[in-house]
């Protein structure tokens, strides 16, 4: 079945017009029409899809194939997308459209992909379970009944259940990663700069990066030799030269110095979550990697440290949703506060209230020095712990997450629960690192687990062709859910 194979092979019979563009969206749109009881889209744009289609094959008859020619892919709801929906998963957003593409959206338009539409995620991105969606909680299709991760897990829910081969999603804290470790897929968060935020709707400006979801490693290189590279319309954009991912792939892993960080091997983790991430070490100390012992000593104070930063970059960047310009705009005002306080409250979910209000008051006078000064110097602190660490070794290794996907409606009511989630996670982006989670194996309940991979940064080719390597011994990642 079309389905079962991989973004770049489906790349490939394009190429060799094997199959057509047209036959393979069409495919994709009605397998999403088939699953929508997953709630993977916000959005499905069928005739726009089927257009670009149809001109897809043209050119590739012409002999003009580009990078991701006639190939269908999904884009989270938070990438801007002209002409078409894009709602942040928020009532404060559900009308909008957007009149221009975010970079990354047009990149993949040059490279001659199919956008079929708009993936479901956590409200502005908040979030770790994709329960904070004002269009409703998305279903992880290895257990419908579990949650997929977030705040990409539209994203990843569409990939793992085969809807499509790839598709974007954006990391604040691990919201690429984690979703991935929960649905056995490979999810990669590129260093800070490396991709353009540019169209791409704020969280927290200084953690967000876009990054793409895939099957396996050769995908997610050749998603992200299409949407990286430097864009001026992005002040945080850094000026450097994009290497070809795909030609790294067949670097060895021997004489690979893995770094093991005794914080992440600790009891908090679940027993068999820790005994799949080691039986993925012993394969790749095979290869010839060696396992070297590191320490990042400040990890546990990155929880306290991202919900101070984040929240308070968030209290600022969703402060121009105020009901006056565009967005959900109240009918229940008599003056100009009225307006602002009920479209603000009837626009945003609780999660997303929640921190604002954390961050205003991080912010706010004779609080701002002790909470947000100091996370900041916190911050700079646990990026010196990933500096030493790396004198050590080339890639550190653990556990994406402290568990598998846990059920659905299991934590919403008990939010530090739900944000020591992203424990392994969001010092990555504190750090501005590259991190990439790889599928490697699942538990008793048959519930994918995942291994992180952290690399140095700017080095996301380390990262890939390690989990390349891994991929090439073991076959995790061609498992597909029961249905799918």
């Amino acid at each position: 079945m079309l389905h079962e194979h991989s973004l770049t092979a489906l790349r490939d019979m394009l190429r060799r017009r094997e199959i057509s563009s047209t036959e393979l969206t069409r495919h994709c749109l009605d397998r999403i029409a088939q699953h929508k009881n997953l709630n993977a889209f916000v959005t499905v744009d069928e005739s726009g899809a089927m257009s670009a289609a149809a001109a897809a094959d043209e050119q590739l008859a012409r002999g003009e194939a580009d990078l991701l020619t006639g190939v269908p892919i999904a884009h989270k709801d938070i990438f801007c997308t002209r002409g078409i929906l894009t709602t942040c998963g928020s009532k404060m957003l559900e009308n909008f459209v957007s009149p221009y593409d975010a970079t990354v959206v047009e990149r993949f338009h040059q490279a001659g992909s199919v956008t079929v539409g708009k993936t479901n995620m956590d409200e502005f991105a908040m979030g770790s379970s994709n329960e904070t969606s004002f269009f409703g909680s998305v279903r992880n299709p290895w257990d419908p009944n579990r949650v997929p991760g977030g705040s990409s897990g539209g994203s990843a829910a569409a990939v793992a259940a085969c809807l499509v081969a790839g598709a974007t999603g954006t990391d604040t804290g691990g919201s690429i990663r984690q979703p991935a470790a929960f649905c056995g897929l490979t999810g990669l968060k590129p260093s800070y700069g490396r991709v353009s935020r540019y169209g791409m709707i704020a969280f927290a400006s200084s953690l967000d990066q876009g990054g793409p979801i895939t099957r396996n490693a050769e995908d997610a290189a050749l998603m992200l030799q299409c949407m990286a590279g430097f864009d001026p319309r992005d002040s945080t954009s850094i000026n450097a030269p994009t290497p070809d991912m795909t030609t790294l792939l067949g670097t060895e892993v021997r004489g690979l110095r893995l770094g093991l960080p005794k914080e992440f091997f600790d009891t908090s983790v679940d027993g068999e979550v820790l005994e799949k991430v080691r039986e993925s070490l012993a394969v790749l100390e095979r290869l010839g990697a060696t396992l070297v012992d590191v320490s990042l000593p400040n990890s546990a104070a990155g929880i306290p440290c991202y919900y101070v930063i984040a929240p308070a970059e968030a209290s600022s960047n969703l402060s121009r949703f105020d009901g006056v310009r565009f967005g959900h705009r109240s009918e229940h005002a008599e003056e100009l506060v009225d307006l602002y306080e009920n479209s603000r409250a009837e626009g945003f979910g609780e999660e997303v209230k929640r921190r604002i209000l954390i961050g205003t008051y991080a912010l706010s006078a004779g609080y701002y020095d002790a909470y947000y000064l100091k996370a900041q110097k916190i911050r700079r602190v646990i990026a010196q712990d990933f500096e030493t660490a790396f004198e050590q070794c080339d890639v550190i290794v653990g556990p994406t997450s402290p568990t598998t996907a846990f059920p659905l409606g299991a934590k919403t009511q008990d939010p530090v629960a739900m944000y020591l989630n992203d424990i392994f996670t969001n010092t990555v982006n504190l750090a501005g690192l590259p991190g990439l989670s790889v599928p490697c194996g699942f538990d008793t309940a048959g519930l994918p687990v995942g291994l992180q991979l952290i690399g140095k940064f700017m080095d996301e080719a380390s990262l890939l062709s390690t989990a390349h390597q891994l991929q090439q011994e073991t076959d995790w990642h061609q498992r597909m859910p029961e249905g799918c």
